[in-house]
């Protein structure tokens, strides 16, 4: 004589959800989280202008802290230095204009330095 053991159908339903629930959180875990952005790199004097001036808007790491048009990490390939530079001087939109906040010789290390952001 037989004896068949039977898993009721629930069982097997939760136990595959079960199985597939801690599947999906071992792949979520293995994502870690975002990388940190790369610490700002270039001249010193350039870096302590754009500390005092434009880290309220752009941020720290030139990521932005007022929506994607104040994201800087790559504006060397959107625009070219003299763009640059006429934005700082002559700013638009949200952005004022720095052309009597700063001498001429710092707005264009400023451009030269977000030029070379790509």
């Amino acid at each position: 004589m037989r004896i068949s053991i039977h898993t009721p159908r629930v069982f097997r339903i939760k136990g595959g959800l079960v199985a597939a629930s801690l599947a999906g959180l071992l792949l979520l875990s293995a994502c870690g989280k975002a990388a940190e952005p790369e610490p700002l790199t270039g001249p010193s004097d350039t870096l302590t202008i754009y500390r005092a001036n434009c880290v309220s808007c752009h941020g720290t790491e030139l990521q932005g802290k007022m929506g994607e048009t104040t994201n800087l990490t790559q504006v060397g390939s959107r625009l070219t230095e003299e763009e640059i530079k006429h934005q700082i001087e002559a700013g638009g939109g949200a952005m004022p204009a720095f052309s009597e906040r700063l001498t001429e010789d710092e707005i264009g290390q400023l451009a030269s330095w977000l030029a070379e952001q790509k």
